[in-house]
Formats: structure tokens, sequence, C-alpha cells
């Protein structure tokens, strides 16, 4: 599996304006609802909070990969945002989050939801793909990274 072909251009956010998890939860609901990838971003959003509230999705290295299943999707969607400031996420490391992968798989498909997960999770441990990806400010920079990084 590879991360571009789980998103595209459009679903990639290299500056988003939020200073708390709740503002950048919101921001990606209300974009992803935009797209029309979700039909209702206020039932994304309050997804993406419960899971959250189950433990933070912050990774730690500046990195968090908010996730949930939502019904009425057919397929996996990634987002990818930055947020040049960083954003106080609740992380492991308790260092402030700039990096997020934000996933939504359908629910019916749980074994696709923990194998992006994990793609997710490899893509990041790869060396130097976190701060490369920090320098980026294009959406479609960002996107071509993806497609020759695998």
């Amino acid at each position: 599996m590879r991360l571009d072909t789980l998103t595209q251009p459009e679903l990639i956010f290299p500056e988003l304006p939020a200073s708390t998890r709740e503002e950048i939860l919101r921001l990606f609901a209300a974009r992803l609802a935009e797209m029309e990838v979700v039909e209702d971003a206020d039932k994304l959003y309050d997804k993406l909070l419960e899971r959250e509230q189950l433990g933070s999705t912050g990774i730690g290295a500046g990195v968090a990969i908010p996730h949930c299943k939502l019904d009425n999707l057919t397929d996996a969607v990634l987002a990818i945002g930055i947020s040049r400031g960083g954003v106080e996420f609740g992380a492991m490391d308790s260092e402030p989050v700039r990096l997020f992968f934000l996933l939504v798989s359908p629910t019916d498909a749980p074994a696709v939801h923990l194998q992006v997960l994990a793609t997710i999770s490899k893509w990041i441990k790869a060396d130097s793909h976190v701060p490369r990806m920090l320098k980026l400010h294009e959406p479609g920079a960002i996107y071509s990274m993806l497609e020759e990084e695998g």
C-alpha cells in the first residue's frame, strides 16, 4: 500500500491555522466535508474527538495520526496537514505536533484501517521523511514527495 494512492493534492493542507487539538480536528472535518469526502463535518469531528479522548494519536517527534471509522465511506481516505507553529496534542513525548496524517476509513473495513495506520507509521519512521515534508509549502510538492517515496 502506498500513501499517495490514499490521498490527493486537494486533501493536503500545508498551512493549518489552528492552535488547539480541537481546532485542528474541526478544520480537517470541515475541509473533508467541503470536498464531499464525508457527508457531515460535525459527525467526523465528533468521531475524531471521541478517538482522541481514548488516548492521544500524537505519536511523538512532532507527528499525529488522528483517525476514525465512518459509515457511508467506500474507501479509506488520507488527509495531510501541517501546523507551522505546532499544536499541543497530548503527544507521547509532550512535544507540539506539526505534521498530521488524518485517516478516515469505512466502518466495515477494520483490516484496511489497520493496514493504512501501519503504512503511515512505516513511512513516518523512514529516514528524513518528516523533516523533508515539513520544509514543503505546496500541496503538489507534498503529494509528489509521497509519490516518489512510496
